[in-house]
């Protein structure tokens, strides 16, 4: 709900802060007071176009501040959060609008910089502005269908879970297919590598073991010679084992006859030990590197064959089994991969039939909908003084590349206003003043099922007088039980209808003109009506027939 308005220098107006409430506020004045102002800077407020000719004459800049109370859990706190402004549970929403001279404008919501176009965005979910050449609201068909999902409690969840489900299958199917014919242009290549690797037969750690086994061959291959020729020195009869032994034999006969003997036995004792245990050392060493040529030549041959299947397709020797398994799951993907075709396909047009029988269903409601919707307007024109007019909402289909979450239907609502005219879309009507009467009547259709919550009607009463005003008058009431409705009137049947009266008016003070509003209490706004229904001069008769309207509204 707009609870206040402040506008400083914006052209006639100088300074002026206005409070609003719930229900029908009116506002009225004599022709040419300013009230193009009012709605002018509300709608500077709310992101319309920043022109400088707005700026009051000898000034820098005009200001005009809004605030909105809104619920917790409205749209636009979600609006903000997205654009990076938080409001606290219960704030208001004030909105500042900042228009230089020069031309630059600024735009903030709760003291924090914003763009013009979120400006925008907000505006179109806090009010409605119905005026002569409005452009946006009841006529954008854009949101014609919206609302009639709205009047006609239709829920499009079912729909919506069932196109995502859809659309989901397709977007799957597709990748499938793009893998699928990826795959087959490769398949030849898949083959012979897949055969490639299977006839190597490569594994993990294979590399590692087979290198090891070839430096070792290698490294025996080239000791061997010292090995056996060291054996041969202390092996056989005339080597130096033997010999030791001989040397011993003797020394045992005579140690005991000098102790330095005995110390010479017991030292070739300790060499022919160390010589025995050298001796085997030897051994171990020629077997553990002995090697088959044979042997070695395979190892190299296998080891070269490895690292040549690497090299080709870029990898580490260790992960060339896992690159078999992965192409031959690739190979089989392509040979099975018909049969997971059939399968998404079945899925989705499992999916794409389920999408067509909820997207049937909406088309049903919202024709049922619209026979209701139509039946209330008609019942709303003809005290409008819209009896020759007559009024539909046409539901078309959309193309296929046009379906969505909600549904296959086009939705538009279309009026004729004389008998035998063609029917055409609101916007093209020619007058303003039937314009503003057909959108009040679908907006009191409309209103049971809710919708923005402050609406602004700009002379919805222009052009006629008498029932017709009384009965925009008893509209415009009904509709702002709901609602918080605004609206600019020359109408005293109208303006006696307003829990909030305000009233415009100009003055001059022999320099300077400027526009002014003020409240207005009961007795001031008996007068105003008054003057409404008597022109310039007020009489006695005008303030008793004001205070009728007074009490009967």
């Amino acid at each position: 709900m707009l609870t206040a308005l402040s506008i400083r220098d914006v052209v006639l107006i100088e300074t002026l802060d206005l409070e609003f409430g719930p229900g029908l506020g009116v506002l009225t004045g004599e022709t040419g007071a300013g009230k193009s102002i009012l709605l002018d800077s509300l709608g500077l407020a709310l992101g319309a176009r920043a022109d400088s000719g707005l700026v009051r004459s000898g000034q820098a800049q005009a200001v005009v501040s809004v605030s909105f109370d809104i619920a917790d859990d409205h749209a636009v706190r979600g609006l903000l959060d997205e654009g990076g402004i938080h409001v606290e549970p219960g704030e208001p929403v004030t909105i500042r609008r900042i228009v230089k001279a020069d031309g630059g404008s600024r735009a903030l919501v709760n003291d924090q910089a914003v763009s013009v176009g979120l400006l925008r965005d907000l505006g179109g979910l806090l009010v409605e502005i119905h005026g002569q050449h409005d452009d946006r609201g009841l006529l954008n068909a854009r949101g014609h269908r919206a609302l009639l999902d709205i009047y006609g409690g239709i829920d499009a969840r079912t729909a919506e879970s069932a196109y995502r489900g859809w659309r989901e299958a397709d977007e799957k199917l597709a990748a499938a297919r793009a893998d699928l014919d990826h795959a087959e242009r490769d398949r030849e290549y898949l083959e012979h590598a897949v055969a490639e690797l299977t006839a190597l037969g490569p594994q993990v750690g294979e590399e590692e073991e087979l290198a090891s086994m070839r430096a070792n061959m290698q490294k025996g291959a080239r000791l061997a010679e010292d090995i056996s020729a060291a054996a041969a020195l202390l092996e056989g009869s005339e080597g130096g084992l033997a010999q030791l032994r001989q040397a011993a034999r003797r020394l045992d006969r005579i140690a005991e006859e000098h102790d330095k003997l005995a110390e010479a036995l017991a030292a070739i004792d300790r060499a022919v030990i160390e010589a025995s245990e050298a001796e085997d050392r030897l051994n171990e060493a020629s077997e553990a590197l002995s090697y088959d040529p044979a042997r070695l030549e395979e190892a190299e041959a296998r080891l070269f064959d490895l690292r040549a299947m690497a090299r080709k397709h870029r990898v580490e020797c260790d992960a060339l089994p896992a690159l078999a398994e992965e192409m031959a799951a690739k190979l089989g993907a392509i040979q099975a991969g018909g049969e997971g075709l059939a399968a998404l396909e079945r899925q989705v047009a499992e999916q794409r039939a389920a999408y067509d029988a909820a997207a049937a269903e909406l088309t049903r409601l919202r024709m049922e909908a619209a026979a209701r919707l139509d039946a209330a307007v008609a019942g709303e024109l003809a005290p409008l003084k819209l009896d020759a007019a007559k009024f539909r909402t046409v539901i078309e289909p959309l193309t296929d590349g046009q379906w969505s979450a909600k549904g296959k239907d086009r939705v538009e609502f279309e009026i004729a206003t004389n008998p035998g005219a063609p029917f055409a879309p609101l916007a093209k009507i020619a007058s303003g003043g039937e314009l503003s009467r057909f959108i009040l009547a679908l907006k009191v259709a409309l209103a049971e099922r809710g919708g923005v919550a402050t609406m602004i009607f700009d002379e919805i009463d222009r052009g006629v007088g008498g029932a017709v005003a009384s009965a925009i008058g008893e509209r415009l009431h009904r509709l702002a039980a709901g609602a918080q409705v605004l609206v600019v009137t020359h109408s005293p049947q109208v303006a006696a209808r307003g829990g909030q009266h305000y009233f415009i008016e100009k003055s001059h003070d022999g320099t300077v003109t400027r526009t002014g509003v003020q409240a207005l209490d009961a007795s001031r706004r008996r007068e105003e009506i008054a003057r409404m229904l008597s022109g310039a001069e007020v009489t006695d008769e005008a303030r008793a027939q004001a205070s009728r309207l007074l009490e009967a509204a």
